[in-house]
């Protein structure tokens, strides 16, 4: 079954400058980055990798950096 959804127009945004301005205002309420592009999404209809130009990139910590802020607090906490 069709998502109902999809027949039902949504404005386009295509101008960076309105993009730019309507993913900040989205973002002040939104609780991530995911939260944003659903909103987004649901709401316009846009251009993806416009809107990921905008938005922070979100690249995991390696483990090695993971594993040493985790050391740092052990040893903060024995002195």
């Amino acid at each position: 079954m069709l998502n109902a959804d999809l027949v039902t127009p949504r404005p386009s945004l295509t101008h960076p400058g309105l993009l730019a301005r309507v993913v900040e205002r989205l973002g002040q309420g939104a609780d991530s980055s995911a939260e944003v592009w659903r909103r987004l999404t649901e709401t316009y209809a846009v251009d993806l990798d416009a809107v990921a130009a905008l938005l922070p990139c979100a690249e995991p910590e390696p483990l090695w950096l993971t594993a040493r802020a985790q050391s740092r607090q052990r040893g903060s906490r024995a002195r």
